[in-house]
């Protein structure tokens, strides 16, 4: 969050081709053997076969059943009627709350890992908690937030249910209710009801606009608009000078830009594809499209 600050100018291209991330060992990140070129469209920063030589090893493909470090279960609220049951290592502490962009959350519980798995699996078969939702639902939600004290209540109420269920694990160590909230420090009261979506990059496209805040890995821009303050219909917004903020505010998926090399934008315009405006329902006004893209992509777990 520090590192792009509220009112910072971005201004950046992509060059090249979008490159696999290769595979992460041993605390540093290994070369991807095959030089493969990514999608730019997509959020995955890995080739298929670098992905799944990761998930070799992987506490999120369960094939890691023998890590001995202990696990947060934990209960992540992203808007009304959208919470969800997750792990984490305990000693990441809320770092992958702050990931998902998780507006509010409670600790349920700490534990080994097929403690907290059961536990996990345990919400979602008796009361039908998630452990996912799509990136989509996530965005909208945040439009529409109701107060601190109703997220609290809510997830204050899942809290209570989950740990009077029978089936418990044993070996999990239930934690008593204390609810934290990142209205503050994801700075969501400067998001508005209504923001368009930037697409992916391409080589040579250019992304110009001034910072309003991040959530997870979103970063939310107010676009630059022209000297004239007009942008096209596409709602791509023309810069007649850098830092002349006023266009459309659109999100833009940080993870799209692993794998690129940025360089300095050459020109005041931003390129890359703006899409429809989102309503707080989470739906592109004029279109009718909702979430439905997103659903079955599961962001990175631990």
């Amino acid at each position: 969050m520090s590192m792009l600050p509220a009112g910072k100018v971005l201004a950046f291209a992509a060059r090249g081709e979008r490159r696999c991330l290769g595979v992460r060992r041993g605390g540093r990140w290994i070369v991807c053997p095959y030089g493969a070129v990514l999608d730019g469209a997509s959020a995955k920063d890995q080739c298929a076969r670098c992905a799944q030589l990761d998930r070799s090893r992987s506490v999120a493909a369960d094939t890691m059943a023998d890590d001995p470090r202990p696990y947060g279960v934990y209960l992540a609220y992203f808007g009304p009627g959208l919470l969800k049951v997750g792990i984490t290592a305990v000693e990441r502490g809320p770092a992958r709350l702050v990931e998902q962009g998780a507006v509010a959350y409670a600790w349920l519980g700490r534990g080994p890992l097929m403690a907290a798995r059961r536990a996990e699996a345990l919400l979602g078969s008796a009361l039908g908690i998630p452990d996912r939702f799509a990136k989509a639902a996530k965005r909208a939600a945040r439009g529409e937030l109701p107060p601190v004290v109703d997220r609290t209540a809510e997830l204050a109420q899942l809290h209570a249910t989950a740990q009077k269920l029978p089936g418990w694990p044993e070996t999990l160590r239930p934690v008593e209710f204390a609810s934290a909230d990142h209205t503050e420090l994801f700075g969501l009261d400067r998001i508005p009801g209504e923001v368009a979506e930037l697409g992916g990059m391409t080589s040579g496209a250019e992304i110009v606009g001034e910072v309003l805040t991040g959530v997870g890995a979103d970063v939310y821009l107010r676009l630059v608009r022209g000297a004239d303050g007009d942008s096209d219909g596409e709602g791509v917004a023309g810069a007649g000078g850098v830092g002349r903020a006023g266009g459309v505010v659109a999100v833009m998926d940080a993870r799209l830009l692993s794998g690129w090399v940025l360089g300095a934008a050459v020109g005041r315009v931003t390129t890359v594809p703006v899409r429809g405006v989102v309503t707080g329902r989470g739906k592109r006004a004029g279109t009718g499209e909702g979430d439905e893209k997103e659903k079955g992509w599961q962001e990175g777990l631990f």
